[in-house]
């Protein structure tokens, strides 16, 4: 059992002090830059409409209030989240960016990058011009005597720039930090919604004091949901592997039995995030689109798709759930250490072997029954997990917590998880090497 001062050694020689400070400080600056909105806007009253919106609502839990305050980051990391799905989803469907993505090595991931950071620009002009469409219908939301042609012009460079900083800001926590910078950017947007929705809960329970047992069941289900995503994030399927013994000299070495250990969820929170960043996409459009002055059919068509995507209704958690499956199937799919064939060649490369299978193609079939039936059962959990809180909202009537309830929930407990995992193997890992320089 390591002593304090073993632990304080650890944390002082593992460089892991530094990493934490920096990215603090990457943090510190993007939880600045919401609090700076744009020049000429009222964002008083965008700040009511999205308060009563559930679609605009939702999307201001994920940028950390940003947009409701219609800041320099009222984008916030949606672009760079939805480029990087896009830019995953093509690498395999265009040969060439399966290249680049597999064969070509760190170069090849380099020029994929580059290309999600052309496409993250795109989509932040893209959406910039149809925020700024949509605040120009809102009566009173500009300061009247600006020049509308520049006033536009530069609000949309602004908060295309301010997606590309968010952008910027992530991947320096990514590559200096600690943790994925997106999902962390993600995470402390919600954990800073916290405050205002308790004391909305707590306005609400103290208006009608026959909810408060409704509150007690609904705290005791978000707690028993938080053991139960823990339980599943660490869970893992253990498939036993015989290595051959060796001779050397007077001594053998090998013939101990090992295991590769299959994550029941293998995409962590990515598959959250990537079916919320896609639901959001349209959701986003189409609430904007419905401020114009539309009619006949195209009046009829927005609010039949806006009926669908609305994040409050029956329509959008079926799709949210078959979408959390789908994209737990895909992460897993993509993650090199999850691929039959190669993991099958590697064994049958060092002569080792899963019992009673012989080694190459049984041996790659064995493993993708085994990984096919354990994704399903961690997308299958995934999806029910994400749903629970949101039902549970629903029941209790208590409708403040159902933003957090049901999809805020997962990403803070998994990002959380991530996070301490990534702490711990960069102390091990600095540990080792401090022993094997002794």
């Amino acid at each position: 059992m390591p002593t304090t001062a073993d632990l304080m050694s650890m944390w002082n020689a593992s460089g892991l002090k530094e990493k934490l400070i920096f990215t603090f400080i990457m943090l510190v600056a993007f939880r600045f830059g919401i609090h700076l909105p744009i020049f000429g806007i009222n964002n008083e009253i965008f700040a009511r409409i999205a308060s009563g919106n559930n679609i605009l609502g939702f999307l201001d839990l994920f940028t950390g209030g940003a947009l409701g305050k219609v800041s320099i980051f009222a984008l916030g990391i949606g672009p760079y989240i939805t480029s990087s799905i896009i830019m995953q989803l093509m690498a395999v469907i265009i040969p060439a960016l399966e290249k680049l993505q597999k064969e070509d090595g760190e170069a090849g991931r380099r020029k994929l990058s580059q290309y999600t950071r052309i496409f993250t620009v795109v989509l932040a002009v893209f959406q910039s011009i149809i925020f700024m469409a949509y605040l120009s219908h809102l009566p009173g939301a500009i300061t009247s005597g600006l020049n509308h042609t520049m006033f536009y012009l530069s609000s949309v460079i602004t908060l295309t720039a301010g997606s590309v900083l968010v952008m910027w800001l992530s991947e320096l926590i990514t590559e200096r930090g600690i943790g994925n910078g997106g999902s962390l950017i993600i995470f402390v947007g919600i954990i800073s919604g916290i405050p205002l929705y308790s004391a909305r809960t707590a306005q609400m329970v103290s208006n009608d004091s026959a909810l408060m047992w409704g509150l007690a069941l609904l705290l005791t289900i978000f707690f028993v949901t938080m053991v139960f995503i823990v339980i599943m994030q660490e869970a893992v399927r253990k498939v036993i592997i015989v290595n051959p013994k060796r001779q050397v000299g007077n001594k053998v070495y090998g013939g101990v039995n090992t295991f590769i250990p299959f994550k029941l969820n293998p995409g962590g929170v990515m598959p959250i995030i990537f079916a919320v960043a896609i639901l959001l996409f349209p959701s986003t459009i189409l609430s904007l689109v419905g401020q114009a002055h539309l009619s006949g059919h195209a009046e009829t068509i927005v609010m039949f798709l806006n009926k669908i995507f609305n994040p409050s209704g029956l329509t959008y958690y079926a799709i949210y759930f078959l979408m959390i499956v789908a994209l737990t199937f895909f992460y897993a799919s993509i993650m090199p250490n999850m691929q039959p064939k190669e993991i099958a060649d590697n064994l049958k490369k060092y002569g080792s072997s899963i019992p009673g299978i012989k080694p190459g193609k049984p041996t790659a079939e064995a493993l993708d029954k085994i990984l096919t039936k354990t994704t399903f059962i961690g997308a299958l959990a995934l999806g029910l997990i994400a749903l629970v809180p949101a039902f549970a909202s629903y029941i209790t009537k208590i409708t403040t917590l159902q933003g957090i309830g049901a999809t805020s929930l997962i990403i803070m407990v998994g990002v959380a998880l991530d996070l301490i995992n990534q702490v711990r193997t960069h102390l091990l890992a600095r540990n080792y090497e401090s022993f094997l320089k002794e």
